[in-house]
Parts: C-alpha cells; structure tokens; sequence
C-alpha cells in the first residue's frame, strides 16, 4: 500500500465535502477560492460537480493546472434509467462535454432507479449498458471515462440499480466499452464481504475512482450524513488494501455529504482536518 503520512499528492477534495453539491449548504466559495486552498494544502486534485461549472469548465480546468494539480473526476451525469432519468440522452452528451473541457479523466455515473414497468434491478441493468453504451463512444472521442459508481443497497430502486462492485462490473460487461468502469466509495461498499472478488474482475483499468470517507454507526440521514475518514465503522485500511491490490493506483477522492456537521463548519478548518484523517488513518 502507498504510505500518504508524508505524501498527500494523491489526496483529491470532491467539493460536496464543503456542501457545494446541493443549493443552500456550505460556505459558497467560489472555485478559484477553493482551487487556491486546496492547492496551499498540497493537494493533487479536485474533483467538481455540474452545478459549479457552468459555462467555465476550460477556465476552472486551466485554473486547476496553473495551480499544480489536476482536475480528477466531474460529478455526475444525470440519471440514465429509472423514472426521474430524462428522456433522451442529451443532458448526459452535454455533462461529458463539460467533463472534457474541464480536462476531467473520469465522468462519475449514478445510475438512477428502476425503470418503470420493471421488477428487480436485472432488466433495468440491461438498459442501463444499453445507455451507457450509447454515450461512451461520444466520451472516449471527448477523452473522458464513465465511471458506474454502485451505491449502498439502501439507494436501490430509488438512485440505483448497481449495490455491488460485482453489479457495476456485470454492467460493464454488458456495454462493452473499454472506457467504462467502476468508481469505488467507501459509503457505498464498506459493508461487502464480497468486494475484493469485484475488484479482481473488474481489474486494473476499470477501477476508474476510488472514494473516501467513513460510515456513522448511527447515521441520521441516509444521503446527508456521512462520516470524515476515521469517525465511523469502516475500515479505510482494508478496503484501500483491496482496491489498490486490484491494481489501482490514482486519487483518493475524499467526499463527505454532511449536512448537519461537516457542512456547517468553516471550509479551512474541514480541508485541514481532510488532509491530516488522509495522512493518519486512510
């Protein structure tokens, strides 16, 4: 395993860790406030949402690099199955667009719920590689990589139809693509006994992202209140031993949704207390 207590240029903030996801949390920095701290802090990269971008995605890309990092991932694309996806695949075109001028490797994918009419999550997986099929020849011409992220068994149905690495990686199978993979987040897999089997055969080039922060043993919210690195129940050690055992070797994007903690406090004091859980117990 990588040693970070002395080197942190693998660390990446995804800014939903200062609340920056959703409208009405966080402090608001504007990205040039929170590309200048990150990079004061060493860190090797920032990991945007849609929302934030807008038309800038060059100007905050090339902002990124001057400052000596990269831009490694862009959250997300809009839901591509399931009740609440729009229709058409537009929006997700667009969404990798963005991830392209902002010079972002790796576009994130939530997939969304089950398709209306359907039962079980085996046929809405058959659509979803239809869609994701659809769009990933349109990325690798863009440059970018879809990353399929399965969330926790309580997201399915409503934000998911991939639980399991194992889910994301059959997915991937079925696209076909060799720019597809999955995205890995401490949240969502922590509990799976099964997970370094998903890992191994979804192997080295399809670990596209590998996501941290930490399971509350009595979280209140099931999408806001997640735990920074080393307060909760999930043992970041084991698990990055086994995704880095598959062979991955990239960022270790830190993102924590904490709507009645985290994104209450001062920015600074939270990158300051990311950058020293990352050296310590990550």
């Amino acid at each position: 395993m990588r040693d970070f207590s002395q080197d942190i240029s693998a660390l990446a903030l995804n800014t939903a860790t200062l609340g920056h996801n959703l409208d009405g949390y966080g402090a608001g920095w504007p990205p040039e406030r929170v590309i200048d701290a990150c990079a004061a802090r060493g860190l090797g990269g920032i990991v945007f949402w849609r929302r934030e971008i807008g038309r800038r995605s060059v100007e905050i890309g090339d902002r990124v690099r001057a400052a000596g990092m990269q831009v490694v991932g862009l959250c997300r694309t809009p839901y591509l199955v399931g009740r609440d996806a729009p229709a058409g695949l537009d929006e997700a075109k667009a969404s990798i667009d963005m991830a392209a001028g902002l010079g972002a490797p790796v576009l994130t994918i939530v997939t969304g719920g089950t398709e209306p009419g359907t039962k079980g999550v085996l046929e809405s997986q058959k659509i979803l590689a239809e869609r994701v099929a659809a769009i990933a020849g349109y990325a690798s011409e863009r440059g970018v990589k879809l990353a399929l992220e399965p969330l926790n068994p309580m997201f399915g149905g409503n934000r998911t139809v991939l639980m399991t690495v194992a889910d994301a990686v059959r997915v991937c199978d079925m696209a076909g693509a060799p720019n597809v993979g999955v995205a890995v987040d401490v949240y969502h897999v922590w509990w799976d006994s099964a997970l370094a089997e998903g890992l191994a055969a979804a192997g080295p080039d399809r670990i596209l992202g590998y996501h941290l922060c930490d399971w509350l043993e009595n979280t209140r919210d099931m999408l806001l209140d997640r735990g920074m690195m080393g307060d909760g129940v999930a043992d970041l050690k084991v698990l990055r031993a086994a995704v880095e055992g598959a062979g991955y070797a990239g960022p270790c994007e830190v993102e924590v949704f904490s709507s009645s903690d985290w994104w209450r406090r001062d920015p600074s004091a939270v990158l300051d207390v990311m950058v020293d859980r990352f050296r310590t117990v990550c």
